[in-house]
This record gives structure tokens, sequence and C-alpha cells, in this order.
């Protein structure tokens, strides 16, 4: 197995002189040196060839010890020093101070036909930024995280990727609704892929320290490495950072939206520069179209993280990383111009999305009032998102509202729920649907074939998820590997898997794992 290795992030910024793997503040370094915690009988679960490709790895290579070695932590790759990065950030809207990769060990970076790769391992031990958590992950978070981040790479979601999924044989204590009840589950190890792992709160700790010359180090840094485009220097430098961050965090959310996906936890530390979805924790797709919900039970009081908020939550936290980035720049206007631009460009690329999803090509000034009413419909019975817009694009040109109706009506959870003035009220919106479809210049087969490239018929429902997680726990990994194969290619109609294009089953409607989850991973 023969990996590119970069040692830049370690090389240009300063590191932590005490190499002792002990809890405590970091004060000046971008990181600490860390060795991963040897597991005990490491064994591969899964693994995306994909990446490995990506990586410069073959299939041989996933198949051999190295690998299951190198990315289990059992042994250190030859010239790497694994390390942990040093950041602080907003939890739930709260300075948290000081947090850093408690769970997370970089092994080292990559370069494969001329990008450059980060590998990261979660679970695979404490670290100084640990606190009081031990540094493991368990099977069932693992699970989640790694085929979350491959299935939203395969929807068109930006997103960090997942090389491979391991148990590590060691028993990991966990107190999964934090209600006093701990029990032992199976310890697992992710290994993720990302162009790097720095994120808003890297910046934010820095800054709030006034270590402006670490600051500065850091972000020249990301600059020179991450966005080479970037060519003015001075504090064209930094407006040029922000801008494009800026811009990589709005396409996200858009992506997000579309497909219906909930984060969860949303705090700055779990913000990448590179406008990619990182930290799948208590994450979940919308099952019924609910703008109100969040799947995090931390969360469940003040909704902080739910679903309609995710935009504006992007822009708050974008407001910490300006506040971060000022002492570069020494001048708030440029900032606050960049920050009041985003609401108005969410605006717009929103509803240029919400129009793909529709099947309008053809843009008309009344689409906001259209889509507007829609999601207005979408929540007064329980409505599928998923299951709904995909038949959607079945809809004909001719068809009468009654017939449209049936067209999209497996979406309702509870058909009963059809009171007259609701069915009146899709009528009415269906007719108006009708008329605004047979203005475009497009066939049907043409409008559908366009509306199936963005309204994915497979998302991973919590649920499925679930399902996969309880089977590995009796060692069959069957499920896994099938929802691997299903997710990676979502928009595709995939009869064979015609039994997940299917609303959430009722007993999953409440059941742990299922509806709500905890950050307890």
């Amino acid at each position: 197995m023969k990996l590119h290795i970069q040692n830049n992030f370690t090389t240009e910024l300063p590191a932590d002189p005490n190499e002792t793997n002990s809890p405590r503040q970091v004060q000046q370094a971008c990181f600490s040196y860390v060795v991963p915690k040897k597991p005990s009988n490491p064994s591969l679960i899964h693994a995306s060839v994909e990446v490995a490709n990506f990586l410069g790895l073959s299939q041989e290579d996933i198949l051999s010890e190295d690998f299951l070695n190198t990315f289990s932590g059992n042994t250190i790759y030859p010239e790497t020093k694994p390390y942990a990065l040093s950041y602080a950030g907003h939890q739930f809207g709260n300075w948290a101070g000081q947090l850093g990769d408690g769970r997370a060990i970089n092994l080292t970076e990559v370069m494969h036909n001329d990008k450059l790769y980060t590998l990261q391992l979660k679970g695979a031990g404490p670290t100084p930024y640990s606190r009081t958590a031990d540094g493991f992950a368990v099977l069932r978070s693992s699970i989640r995280e790694h085929l979350c981040a491959e299935a939203m790479h395969y929807l068109g979601v930006p997103t960090t990727r997942s090389l491979s999924l391991m148990l590590s044989g060691d028993p990991v204590l966990r107190d999964v609704l934090y209600n006093g009840n701990p029990a032992y589950e199976k310890g697992a190890i992710v290994c993720r892929v990302a162009p790097s792992f720095i994120r808003f709160g890297n910046f934010e700790l820095f800054a709030s320290r006034k270590d402006h010359a670490t600051l500065q180090l850091v972000t020249d840094y990301t600059i020179k490495h991450h966005f080479p485009d970037i060519k003015v220097e001075g504090i064209e430098k930094y407006l040029a950072f922000f801008q494009a961050v800026t811009q990589t965090t709005l396409d996200m959310i858009v992506h997000w939206q579309r497909v219906g996906f909930v984060h969860g936890v949303m705090n700055t530390d779990n913000m990448s520069i590179h406008g990619i979805t990182i930290d799948y924790g208590p994450y979940g797709w919308l099952e019924d179209y609910n703008p109100d919900w969040t799947p995090n039970t931390t969360d469940i009081q003040h909704k902080r993280y739910q679903f309609g908020n995710q935009p504006q939550i992007a822009l708050w936290n974008l407001y910490q990383l300006a506040n971060a980035l000022y002492p570069l720049i020494n001048d708030a206007k440029p900032l606050e111009t960049i920050l009041d631009a985003f609401s108005t460009d969410y605006q717009k690329e929103y509803l240029n999305m919400m129009r793909n999803k529709l099947g309008f090509m053809v843009k008309k000034d009344d689409d906001a009032f259209l889509i507007e009413i829609l999601t207005e419909l979408l929540q007064l019975v329980e409505t599928d998102m998923t299951i709904f817009f995909r038949n959607l694009g079945n809809i004909q040109k001719e068809d009468t509202p009654e017939v449209a109706l049936n067209t999209i009506k497996e979406a309702f959870y509870n058909e009963k729920d059809l009171n007259e003035t609701v069915l009146n009220n899709w009528y009415a919106w269906l007719e108006r649907y009708g008329n605004r479809i047979n203005e475009e210049p497009f066939s049907d087969v043409e409008r559908k074939e366009q509306m199936n490239k963005v309204n994915p018929k497979y998302v991973l429902r919590n649920y499925m998820a679930q399902l996969s997680i309880d089977a590995a726990d009796k060692g069959d990994y069957s499920l896994v590997n099938e929802l691997y194969e299903l997710l990676k290619k979502p928009y595709n109609e995939q009869p064979n898997y015609q039994k997940w294009f299917a609303k959430r089953p009722d007993w999953a409607r409440d059941k742990v794992g299922c509806s709500m989850l905890s950050c307890s991973s």
C-alpha cells in the first residue's frame, strides 16, 4: 500500500510542544501530536473503493494488512506523525472556548492526481482536546457517519468522504439518551477524507485569545494550500477568502434544503471552511415536510438547528467567522457587505433550486408565490418530502387536478387527514401547477428527466440506518452493504430496491435512532 505523503500542516504551522496525551488548554499552537490507541482486534466492515481510488489505493490495497492496520490506528504509516487540531467554537449559540479534535486524529495529508486530501480517524482514542470524553466512537454512530458521508456525495451535496468503517474489537461505554443508563457498545473507527478539516473554530480560537500572529499564520496557510485562486495580497486576500467561504457555505445549505437534510449540530466548530458537510452526528432527513423538525434531542426545546432555520444559522456562523478574521482586516464595512449579500443571494439560489425541483426550466415572476403556497400546503397534513417531489415529476400537462392528486397521494402519511378544505387547497394548487407546466416548452418526458436529476428517489432515512445498525450489532453487515450500493445511485429508479422508496414505517415514528438522536457516539 503506497500513499504519497504530504506533511504541510505540521511542517508549516506551530505545534504544541507538549506531546503528552492529557486534557489541557493548548496555547499558540494549531495542533498537538497524538498517537492513536491500538485496537485489540480490528476488522474491516466496509470500505469505499471510489474513495480509495482517488487516494491512489486499489481494491487489493483495501484487503491488505497494511490497510487494516493503518486505518484502524494499529500502526502509524511511515514518515507520518498523527495529530489533533486545536480550535474553539460557539455551541448552540454560546461561546464554548477551546474545543479541538476530541475524538478525531489526523493521520496525514495525501497528494494524488494533484489533489490534496487529509485522512482522519474518528474514534481512535483520546487527544489533549478530549476533555472528559474517552475519544472513542461506537458502531451505531460510525455506521451512520460512513453511510451518510457517501450518500451525501452521491446526492451531489458537498461533503467529507468516508474511506473505511472498522470494528476496533473493544467495548465502549455510552449513555445513548443521557438518561443515566450507560451500556457497553461495540467500538468502531471511521476514516474520514477531506481537503482539510479546518473549521470556522480554528480562526475563532486565536482571535478570542488575541493571538493575532497565529491567526494570521493559519489563515495564510489555509489560503495558500486550499484557496490557490486567491492571488491578491494584504487585506484584499482575507476578504477574498471570506467571500469564498461565504459562497461555498451558501451553496452547501441550498443543497441541504434541496434534499431535506438536517445537520442537527450547526455549531461553528462543525462548519468547514471548504463549504462541505462535516461531522455527522444527530443528523436526519425530513420524512414529512416540517420546517420545525430537528433530529437532535439536545436541541428539542429551542430547535435552534431545525430544518427551516439552517440558512439563518449558516449566516450567524459566518458572522462569527467574520469577527474572527476582523483583526486581519481592521475594517468592518467590507465584511458587512459580504454578509449583507448572503440573505439576498440565498433567496435567489433557493428560488432557482425550487424551480428545478418543480420542473420549471423557464423562469416566471410568480414562481416564488407558487412555491410559497406549496411549502404551506405540504405542512397541512403529513406529507413525505422525498416521495412528493419525486412523484411530482409524473404529473402530465393534460392532467386534471384530481388526476394529479392521485399521482402524488402516495406521499401522504394518512389520506384520512385530507379533509374537504385540505383537498380543495391541493386541487387549487395543482390546477395552478398544471397551468404553469403547460407554459414550459419542454415535453412531460423532458421535464421529468430534469426533475429526477434534483429530486432523489432514495435518501438515507433514519429508520434505514437503524435497521442496518441493528443487523450489524448481530454481526450481519449485509444491510450496510445494500444501503451503500443503493445510495450510490439515489436518482436512479433501481427497481430492485423499490422497497426503500417508502414512507417512514409507523414503528419508526418514535423509536430511538429513527426519529430523534442524541450527540452520543
